[in-house]
């Protein structure tokens, strides 16, 4: 995350007020479609899921957006393709892996 400008300044002092979170959303999809490399479509189904998972905010559900996709990115890293792939039913395993261990506490504690 640290490319999308989500530093804490002292006239910014948290994330709900950070304007990167709170850009249109054709703009906060193309800063992630540069650091991921996902395709509208699949930003769609991750912003949709989270929603349906229960967060309705926008800056939450954004933060939630942004950690997925870099807990998705750090285990396909190694892939040498333009997008995140994810393939048949591969988005929604990934995403209940990324809640699983987020509710465990264990996301980032490889």
């Amino acid at each position: 995350m640290n490319n999308l400008d989500l530093s804490l300044s002292a006239e910014n002092n948290n994330l709900i007020t950070n304007h990167f979170l709170n850009l249109p959303d054709l703009h906060f999809f193309h800063k992630c479609n540069q650091q991921y490399r996902i395709n509208r479509g699949v930003y769609n189904m991750i912003d949709d899921w989270f929603f349906e998972y229960g967060i309705v905010q926008i800056a939450p559900r954004r933060i939630f957006i942004l950690a997925f996709l870099d807990f998705a990115y750090q285990e396909n890293k190694t892939q040498s393709t333009k997008f995140l792939r994810f393939g048949h039913g591969g988005l929604m395993k990934k995403l209940n892996d990324f809640i699983k261990n987020h509710e465990k506490g264990s996301y980032g504690q490889n």
